[in-house]
């Protein structure tokens, strides 16, 4: 008979404790172990075989490496070209922020290839499922639905249908007889997902999981769960806006970092396939505090517009806030500014915000939030025409970035004239550029540039 003993499970790493512990004595988060159940049973090892185990690298056949567009332009574009045969894909993101809708525009794309899909659903019925395909015109005949938590049965549908790709929505609902806990607990999410994965590489099949979030924006479960799918999505995206951003933060097969922009229309979400453009709308011309930067996300450069506003502080200690941008970075920056160009700012409140709702961690923008905070402290707009990017040093040095050939092609389609960048990178640019370029060896350089018309 099989042993059941109490146990206690760290939520972020999956340790395992007999008893229940303030602080994980492997992670060392506090508050993360949850109680549940460990069931022992008598276990046999059998004999082990290495016959026709292990292969050259030459003898392996790489057919397995075929993937499967999604017909969705951004999607296939943070895939590295789609997905790949027998993957096991996590998708996460904040509840409402569209990842069933995502994710079931991507079954049409694939039925309409004639291909398989099987999307099984474990927090709606199937009528409630085809109320929402009938919004978003999704009319494939090769898409099935199976309402169904229990993942043996799971596992039966796709034995027996064998679909090219499978969605779970969502792992937090699949329960294992064989694990202990309710659905949505560490022990049953960790079963789940390497039952998952065995079923993946097993029958190379396709499988999409969608994972919740907790309320710090962290996929919700052991922290082990990224580490044993092969792609991992982050949808970000507030639901006051239209857009959704889709990164990919890990990428067994493709590059890591890059990034998708969608919109959230009535009819689903639509691919743009532009986002510079769409993130400089709006932009204001002629008011201080506003320049425009190119950013990298993965391998797409990215125009976005940064804002900075100075002004005298009432408190004791002056704010410093940043939306969008890395908040130490940017008092880093002011403190640049207040020590190598003798700006006063600690008498000032200062605030920094990328437009759009973008999260830029790059430290190319330094130059950008260095010159918005100059233009609005001195009330000297910057000409909008001008681009600026390139890391700052505490010293006060510009450092080079890496693809800025990039950054200057894509800041001259979207009609910019000029472009100020470090000094170190004019060496290793071409004379084909279709913009004019300064460039800048520290920041004073920088401001007299920015700022001079």
């Amino acid at each position: 008979m099989a042993k059941t003993r109490i146990s206690y499970i760290c939520s972020e790493c999956g340790y395992n404790a007999p008893r229940w512990l303030g602080r994980c004595p492997s992670c060392g988060n506090f508050n993360t172990l949850q109680e549940g159940a460990t069931r022992e049973s008598p276990f046999v090892r059998p004999p082990i075989s290495t016959a026709g185990g292990y292969r050259t690298l030459n003898d392996i056949d790489d057919v397995l490496d075929r993937r499967v567009k999604t017909e969705i332009s951004e999607l296939d574009r943070v895939l590295s070209g789609g997905i790949v045969e027998g993957s096991l894909i996590l998708v996460g993101g904040d509840p409402g922020v569209g990842k069933s809708t995502l994710l079931l525009q991507t079954c049409q794309g694939i039925g309409e290839q004639n291909k398989k899909a099987l999307y099984v659903s474990g927090e709606e019925s199937l009528r409630q499922v085809k109320m929402r395909a009938r919004r978003l015109n999704v009319t494939t005949e090769h898409l099935y639905i199976y309402a169904e938590t229990d993942l043996r049965a799971v596992e039966n549908a796709m034995a027996a249908l064998k679909p090219d790709v499978a969605v779970i929505d969502s792992i937090q609902t699949m329960r294992d007889d064989g694990a202990s806990g309710a659905p949505g607990s560490v022990s049953q999410i960790r079963e789940c997902t390497s039952a998952l994965t065995r079923i993946a590489k097993s029958m190379n099949i396709a499988i999409i999981i969608v994972g919740h979030v907790t309320k710090d924006g962290a996929l919700a479960g052991p922290r082990a769960l990224e580490h044993m799918v092969d792609v991992v999505l982050y949808f970000e995206g507030e639901k006051r806006d239209a857009y959704r951003i889709i990164r990919a933060v890990k990428n067994r097969f493709g590059a890591t970092d890059e990034m998708g922009v969608f919109e959230m229309r009535g009819e689903g979400l639509t691919a743009i396939a532009n986002p510079s453009e769409y993130m400089l709308k709006g932009r204001p011309v002629g008011v201080s505090g506003s320049v425009a930067t190119c950013c990298m996300e993965g391998t797409r450069p990215v125009m976005v517009e940064t804002q900075a506003l100075v002004s005298r502080t009432s408190f004791s200690a002056p704010r410093r806030v940043a939306t969008g941008a890395d908040f130490n970075r940017t008092v880093m920056i002011i403190a640049v500014l207040e020590k190598r160009v003798g700006f006063n700012l600690s008498a000032c409140d200062a605030y920094v915000n990328v437009a759009g709702g973008l999260k830029i961690s790059e430290p190319a923008m330094d130059s950008a939030i260095a010159l918005a905070l100059a233009s609005s402290f001195k009330n000297v707009p910057c000409d909008p025409r001008v681009s600026v990017f390139g890391e700052i040093g505490l010293t006060g040095e510009l450092r080079a970035v890496t693809m800025a050939e990039r950054r200057l092609n894509e800041a001259a389609k979207l009609g910019f004239r000029t472009a100020i960048l470090p000094a170190s990178n004019m060496e290793s640019l071409k004379k084909s550029q279709n913009i004019r370029t300064l460039g800048a060896a520290n920041i004073n350089e920088l401001l007299d540039a920015g700022l001079s018309g």
